[in-house]
């Protein structure tokens, strides 16, 4: 899948430029309980099942939901997986032909580079979560358009409220861009730390992208040993 999709946000209009401040705007705004902020960038927390409270009626919806189109051409929906109390949330872009055979994230070739990644640094896959910005696998694993991603996001956000992780890492532009800034380059904000309401972000490529281009293996290692360094940090505490 391509590595950019420029102008997916526009009509959010966002301000120029990524906001290394914006778990300060966020803790301001959450000293008032009822006033309650989205963790993605052009949620509605009204749209984003407000009345559910459990993991799994989550997923049961998810598995239900023909909000979009490409529940017709999918063959399943790809909801996520891995451990719902991990202080460790991985996002990808959306499934691919053997994720939508086995109702599994990142089981083809690039999620078994994931998991060397992962093994290399540290972390178990079974005790981080993983899942994608999209359920459904887009036709010909293209990009997910705009209103796929806005319906599908909705799913995402609550997944994050519910599992509550210390860290999120954003594998490739698609992701960086629905949870850290409509705006955001991964060539660029990759391999730094964001925080918003006490939850450490870090964009990095995609492991398909190094599938294509071994040059980015270097700096997605040493992404990772970053972001292996504050999960030990975590464990510590």
């Amino acid at each position: 899948m391509s590595n950019e999709q420029p102008g997916l946000f526009d009509e959010l209009k966002p301000k120029p430029g990524i906001d290394h401040n914006v778990d300060q705007k966020s803790q301001r705004q959450r000293s008032t309980p009822e006033k309650l902020v989205p963790f993605l960038p052009g949620v509605k927390l009204d749209e984003a099942w407000p009345e559910v409270s459990n993991y799994e009626v989550l997923k049961e919806t998810a598995l239900q939901c023909r909000g979009c189109g490409l529940r017709t051409t999918c063959q399943q929906v790809v909801f996520g997986e891995g451990d719902t109390g991990s202080r460790v949330m991985l996002i990808g872009e959306g499934p691919g032909r053997d994720e939508d055979i086995k109702g599994r994230p990142f089981v083809g070739r690039a999620g078994q580079l994931l998991d060397r990644i992962l093994l290399a640094a540290e972390l178990q896959r079974e005790k981080t979560y993983i899942t994608n910005v999209v359920k459904c696998r887009p036709p010909g694993n293209r990009l997910p358009h705009p209103d796929e991603i806005r319906q599908c996001r909705n799913f995402l956000e609550k997944q994050i409220r519910l599992i509550k992780p210390a860290i999120i890492v954003c594998l490739g532009a698609l992701a960086s861009q629905v949870v850290i800034d409509p705006r955001a380059r991964i060539s660029k904000v990759r391999g730094q730390w964001f925080k918003r309401q006490n939850i450490k972000i870090m964009a990095t490529y995609h492991p398909a992208a190094l599938l294509r281009n071994e040059s980015y293996k270097r700096p997605v290692w040493e992404d990772f040993k970053r972001i292996r360094d504050e999960y030990q940090n975590l464990s510590d505490r």
